[in-house]
Parts: C-alpha cells; sequence; structure tokens
C-alpha cells in the first residue's frame, strides 16, 4: 500500500477492524518514512459475476457502476460512505446465495430498493425513480404514497 502523503510502500497496520458482517476490514496505517496516517479498506473480490440485462445481453457486473448509483441517490441525504458500502455488501452476499455467477440486473435493482427503503426514503425514491424510469410526477406520488404504507410481508 502506497502513502497518499510521499507515496512510500513502507508501511505498518495499527489497528484492523472487521467489519459487523465479515465482509470488509478496515486498517489504520502509518507510513514508516513520514509518519503519515491513513486508512484501507479491504473486500472480498468476487470474480466472474455476470448481469443479465433487461433487454437479454450479458454484462460484467461492475461493482463501481452499483456504488456511484447509490452513491448519487444518497447524495446530500445523511446516509455514510460506511452504510452504502454495507448495503452493497449484504445485497451482493445476498444475490451471490441466490443466482450463484448470473444475476439479473431486475434482482441488483430491486435488491437495491429494497434496503434504501429501510435507509433512507428519499434516497429510495430517488433510485426508484431512475430504476423504474418513472415518466411523470404522477409516478412518484404513487411511489411516495407506498413509503406511507406497511409493505405486507412476503410469504
Amino acid at each position: 500500500m502506497r502513502c497518499p502523503k510521499c507515496t512510500s510502500i513502507e508501511d505498518k497496520v495499527i489497528d484492523s477492524r472487521i467489519s459487523k458482517e465479515g465482509s470488509t476490514i478496515r486498517r489504520r496505517r502509518e507510513c514508516l518514512e513520514c509518519g503519515y496516517r491513513y486508512s484501507t479498506t479491504e473486500t472480498l473480490i468476487r470474480d466472474g459475476i455476470v448481469v443479465l440485462k433487461r433487454d437479454g445481453r450479458r454484462e460484467d457486473f461492475d461493482r463501481e457502476k452499483l456504488v456511484r448509483s447509490v452513491r448519487a441517490a444518497c447524495h446530500k441525504r445523511p446516509v455514510d460512505a460506511e452504510q452504502i458500502a454495507m448495503l452493497i455488501e449484504d445485497l451482493l452476499d445476498a444475490l451471490e446465495a441466490q443466482f450463484e455467477k448470473e444475476i439479473p440486473s431486475q434482482a441488483i435493482g430491486e435488491g437495491v430498493m429494497q434496503r434504501l427503503r429501510s435507509v433512507d426514503q428519499v434516497a429510495y425514491v430517488r433510485f426508484a425513480s431512475v430504476y423504474k424510469e418513472f415518466r411523470d410526477v404522477s409516478e412518484f406520488v404513487e411511489e411516495i404514497s407506498t413509503l406511507a404504507k406497511p409493505k405486507p410481508p412476503r410469504g
């Protein structure tokens, strides 16, 4: 790991913490050259996942694309980066358990919406408006009205 201040590769790990789900490790490091302290995060690399698009195309899974879309929905909302990372890790764990290597894009979108709904309702509506391709205000109103109603239990 290169020091962000002096670019030295000599460092030592001061502290390591595992996330609640156990899917990421946060490490506090200190550069041995300049003494600068910084944090890094280690996550599981998910190789070979393919997304099945609505139009039938197959596309390699791009984690950063998913992170960008969730961040955009959460922009200027009280949702921190750790919550987003946990949301995505939880989603990916659930999707891999259910679908293995080929995941329908619809399952990804629905999974993000389900999780955002409990994290931040404004972020949920923002994401839903893009995912569901809202065409006018009435569709926003309809989606928002579902937030006031408790969701029926799945069974």
